[in-house]
């Protein structure tokens, strides 16, 4: 009998024990966290903060880790009131992947706001994915804002989708593109035209050629301008530029001449 009650003892003390060691020592915190998800737990509480200054350094930060894991965190900032943190977080998710990323951003494309409109087209365009091509395609032909249809065409020279190319020959050369029931008014601002030449050569297709023509031909058009279609011209490669290129190497621009001229050679070889 009274081996029994010891044996009982025994096992009441042995579960007791089990009992114990299933809670966490004081102190210590159960999940076992590694140093990053610390950090960015620690960053993601920031992100409630009534400053401003501080969620937008806890954004960058968490963006700064280059990990999916803090760009995850980062994406609250996209629904921040502040325009600058909003345009931080844009930036700060790019770890997510491309295709997360662009479904995320494609909203601040609508932003009230200038510069976050601005800043979500070039960080689309780091995103190197086709999947904003339409969007991006849209806020070039449409902004209000110089700045932001700047930073349209140059992300869409980023991603080099060429079903861009009707939109940026829409920007570059109306004349030359498909009769639209709305009137698009000339691109006047130089930094749109010019980085609309440019995305053209990046995506060297030769649907582009006549614009570039159009546009290296067109004294009225910066020298800037010039210059991006002569060299876009040698990127594609086509030799129905050849014409307007030798001409282009006699301008009085000696910086338009020599790209031209480089141009010419480019697509000599390109077809020997």
């Amino acid at each position: 009998m009274g081996n029994k009650n010891a044996q009982k003892q025994q096992t009441i003390a042995f579960c007791a024990l089990l009992w114990l060691l299933s809670f966490p020592v004081l102190g210590q915190d159960s999940r076992k966290l590694t140093p990053l998800q610390i950090e960015i737990e620690k960053q993601q509480q920031r992100l409630s903060s009534e400053d401003g200054e501080e969620r937008r350094d806890a954004i960058m930060k968490l963006g700064s880790m280059r990990v999916a894991a803090a760009s995850r965190a980062a994406l609250a900032g996209l629904q921040d009131p502040s325009p600058i943190v909003r345009v931080t977080a844009a930036k700060a998710i790019l770890s997510l992947g491309p295709e997360e990323t662009v479904a995320a951003l494609l909203p601040l494309l609508n932003d009230k706001d200038e510069f976050v409109r601005r800043e979500t087209a070039y960080a689309l365009g780091l995103t190197r994915s086709r999947s904003a091509t339409a969007a991006l395609s849209e806020r070039l032909l449409n902004d209000k804002e110089d700045g932001v249809r700047g930073a349209a065409a140059v992300a869409l020279g980023h991603i080099a989708d060429e079903a861009a190319v009707v939109a940026l020959v829409g920007t570059l050369a109306p004349e030359l593109s498909a009769p639209s029931k709305s009137k698009k008014k000339r691109e006047l601002n130089v930094f749109v035209l010019r980085a609309a030449a440019t995305a053209l050569g990046q995506i060297r297709s030769r649907a582009g050629t006549a614009a570039l023509i159009s546009a290296l031909n067109n004294e009225k058009f910066p020298g800037d301008v010039r210059r991006e279609a002569a060299r876009s011209l040698g990127l594609i490669g086509d030799p129905a530029a050849v014409a307007a290129l030798q001409t282009a190497v006699t301008a009085e621009d000696p910086y338009l001449s020599a790209i031209a001229n480089q141009s010419l050679k480019a697509i000599h070889r390109s077809h020997r």
